[in-house]
């Protein structure tokens, strides 16, 4: 029974490593077959799919309507070992993974090039099956368009960084446009005060006589750290401030949206250093 508990009390943490694994496990049929793809080598697209696998395109045809194309695995496995000039070169802008026992799901981003030119992009939406011998892929659906593609990975920890300096520098200038723009709509703040938790629009309001000053409030941002999620759709971070109240913290979640990285929760603490703990307490009781 002892042995049982403790098997209890370890199997989270086991959990969280063995899904760390199967991420990796499920990613590499999908890194076989683009690599397969760019080699032109049909022997290594082959291992990673399961027998029987299927295609489908989803797209709007020249007649204006919808429509899912489909393809059989082996044609399009007998096209990747066709001799071709131009390299069939599929890169993935990011993944999303999901894992429930025997199936998976990953949904990835993706920009095709047939060799330096830019074709078309979009998503995959992959189905994966574990087999005895390893994950294999058993569907794909993809989607094509050919505006707005990505020609390179984005620099996201550096588009983050732009977006949370300029959003400090919107409240040292009195940019409300920039500042609250910066936000998703039902973004939080959080101040110092027990009472101060708005809604954007609500900061909007209660700061509207500070953004009429040349500066609504100065912080200086520094030894920021940032965080990202498994599917790159969410980000967190913390920063060293240093403000009129003294040295501060904030942190915060920002999300991804059609309009780029928007600030979801903005959390500012003041920071008392532990020697002085007690005087605070006192300070605050009183």
């Amino acid at each position: 029974m002892r042995n049982l508990f403790v098997l209890f009390l370890l199997l989270p943490a086991f959990l969280l490593a063995q899904t760390e694994e199967e991420v990796a496990a499920v990613k590499a049929p999908i890194e076989l077959l683009f690599d397969g793809m760019r080699a032109g080598d049909s022997s290594r697209v082959r291992p990673a799919f399961l027998p029987g696998a299927h295609l489908q395109t989803a797209y709007v045809g020249r007649d204006g309507q919808p429509h899912l194309g489909d393809e059989e695995v082996e044609n399009f496995i007998k096209a990747i070992g066709t001799p071709h000039e131009k390299i069939f070169n599929e890169q993935i802008w990011s993944y999303d993974i999901r894992i429930d026992g025997l199936l998976a799901t990953a949904w990835t981003e993706y920009t095709f090039f047939l060799g330096d030119q830019l074709s078309h992009c979009g998503v995959n939406a992959f189905q994966l099956f574990k087999s005895t011998e390893g994950w294999k892929i058993s569907h794909i659906t993809d989607t094509r368009r050919r505006e707005g593609c990505p020609a390179e990975a984005v620099d996201e920890a550096a588009a983050i960084n732009g977006l949370l300096d300029a959003w400090h520098q919107a409240a040292a200038t009195a940019d409300e446009d920039t500042f609250f723009g910066s936000m998703t709509e039902d973004g939080i703040y959080l101040g110092t005060d027990a009472s101060e938790r708005w809604l954007r629009d609500e900061l909007r309001t209660w700061a509207k006589a500070a953004f009429e000053r040349d500066t609504a409030w100065a912080f200086t941002p520094h030894g920021r750290q940032l965080y990202f999620s498994q599917n790159g759709q969410t980000a967190w971070f913390e920063e060293k401030l240093d403000t009129w109240m003294g040295p501060c913290r904030g942190s915060g979640v920002l999300t991804q949206t059609p309009e780029g990285w928007k600030i979801r929760q903005y959390n500012l603490a003041v920071l008392v250093p532990n020697e002085k703990i007690q005087a605070f307490i006192e300070l605050v009781k009183g």
